[in-house]
């Protein structure tokens, strides 16, 4: 069934599944009805000559610059061309779709003044499966994602390129294989395409998508540790976390008792330490600060994703054209470099807790670095190697770029987000995540090994799973094929459905 774009209700969930998963949209009737009332007010004041900001005048530095109607046309077309400055490879095809569609519940507002011929061709791109190709790098976030939506909006006039089917071609011959019309940009049009922070919104919608998967699995990948170390149970009551107040907490503290129900940890019989150490016991609290920060971030998104970004903004009810700053993207860069920052945390807590399964010294009584044959063999000391390198390049990258402004545009534009240097910055830090998390999976998994009492049913299913694919380390062998296996097996989330399948929703 059908997305339906109304300005108001898109979540992140509807957006990952139109560009992940190719889900249809459609533009919302009473939308339409509000794109034509808005354009109709537009060309009125076109007719008395109103000036406006970008319509009837250059953009940027330009701004105080009149264009003569006879310029208004041709001006959309150099407008998108020298904004159309981007640099680098592509960016991902999910993320150009996911810009798209929420450009499409900007203009469902009734704000933009562009022509519904405008949003109605983005709504076929989608259904179609045309995807622009688009530079990643190059916007600044602010007056949007210039650079990258100014290379998609080069297809509006049947320029620029596309992929189609599985190839990438001009955007002419995409059009024209997929039967949609080429609309052609009119006065205001190319302003209202490419004037909002639609792409590091995107991005950022899909990060927080993967980063609430990511976090259930560093809580399942805790419980496995846990239990493997023989860990104090009582710092994951919930009474505990209930009394200090914190929501994350309570929301980590319940997943992690839930993966370790059933275990024979939870008997009392077993001798364990009266306080176990901090990368232990304060699991719930780290975690469940970075849930929280989540939920704020996502917060922020999904306000983004429903509001009207756009410059000049169209009020038709009072006749009123408004120009001012809503493409500015640091409502959603400030958040989200704490997003990223916060994966890193929990990447650094997950080492914490791998030191401990492999240190003889801390890993109660386990093998030197969970191997039989120590001094012939070492294991999977390595590992922590290459976890530890990939937290160094995360900490580098949880710098936030929010502050990061340069200004430009003879500093008529004198601060900027830097929003899209978030949104790729955080692609990198969770791609390090998965390898961090994937790394201390093994970790807890080989040592179970080495346990011979019944773990919970949570932690037993996420073992069996890790099992299908990384063999236990009974001899040295080279441990890159098992890395790069277990990262993607993060990645696919093969883990936390086989956990819920069992054990039922983590929260």
């Amino acid at each position: 069934m059908a997305i339906i774009l109304n300005g108001r209700d898109l979540t992140i969930e509807k957006l990952v599944q139109i560009a992940r998963y190719n889900e249809k949209v459609e533009l919302d009737k009473n939308a339409l009805q509000r794109i034509n009332k808005c354009r109709a007010m537009l060309e009125e004041k076109i007719k008395a000559k109103e000036i406006m900001y970008g319509v009837n005048t250059g953009i940027g530095e330009f701004s105080e610059i009149v264009l003569n109607d006879d310029k208004l046309i041709e001006f959309q077309k150099y407008l998108i061309y020298n904004h159309s400055a981007g640099i680098g490879e592509p960016a991902p095809i999910e993320y150009v779709r996911g810009a798209i569609a929420s450009r499409i519940n900007v203009h469902a507002h009734g704000n933009s003044g562009c022509r519904p011929e405008i949003t109605l061709t983005m709504v076929e791109m989608l259904n179609k499966g045309v995807t622009p190709v688009v530079c990643q790098k190059g916007s600044v976030g602010a007056c949007g994602d210039l650079a990258p939506m100014s290379q998609a909006a080069l297809l509006m006039i049947g320029e620029g390129e596309a992929y189609y089917q599985g190839k990438r071609m001009s955007g002419r011959e995409a059009f024209e294989r997929a039967g949609i019309p080429i609309p052609g940009l009119q006065a205001r049009d190319g302003l209202a395409f490419i004037n909002g922070s639609n792409l590091l919104t995107a991005m950022s919608a899909i990060h927080l998508y993967d980063f609430n998967r990511f976090v259930k699995q560093a809580e399942i990948a805790s419980a496995m540790s846990l239990e493997a170390l023989l860990a104090n149970l009582k710092p994951y009551d919930i009474r505990l976390h209930k009394l200090r107040g914190f929501l994350g907490a309570q929301k980590s503290a319940k997943n992690i008792m839930k993966c370790i129900e059933g275990s024979d940890l939870l008997t009392g019989k077993m001798k364990t330490r009266v306080q176990d150490a901090y990368s232990m016991r304060s699991t719930p609290q780290v975690i469940g600060a970075a849930r929280d920060a989540l939920e704020f971030a996502r917060l922020q998104v999904e306000i983004e994703l429903n509001g009207v970004g756009d410059n000049p903004i169209f009020i038709p009810e009072d006749n009123l054209t408004l120009t001012g700053a809503n493409f500015q993207g640091t409502p959603v860069s400030l958040p989200m470099d704490l997003a990223g920052a916060s994966i890193t945390m929990i990447c650094v807590l997950s080492e914490r807790r791998l030191n401990r399964l492999l240190n003889p010294a801390l890993n109660a009584g386990l093998p030197a670095f969970l191997t039989k044959g120590a001094g012939m063999f070492s294991g999977l000391m390595l590992s922590q190697y290459t976890a530890d390198s990939l937290i160094v390049e995360q900490r580098i990258l949880s710098i936030p770029a929010s502050i990061q402004s340069i200004p430009a545009a003879a500093d008529q534009e004198d601060f900027v987000s830097m929003g899209m240097n978030t949104a790729i910055k955080n692609a990198q830090i969770l791609e390090n995540a998965y390898g961090v998390l994937g790394i201390e999976f093994m970790a807890a998994a080989q040592a179970l090994d080495f346990r011979s009492f019944k773990p919970g049913l949570g932690v037993q299913t996420a073992k069996n799973v890790i099992r299908k694919y990384v063999n236990f380390l009974d001899e040295d062998r080279p441990l890159y094929p098992d890395h790069n296996k277990m990262k993607d097996l993060v990645k696919s989330c093969e883990i936390l459905h086989e956990v819920e399948e069992k054990i039922g929703l983590l929260e």
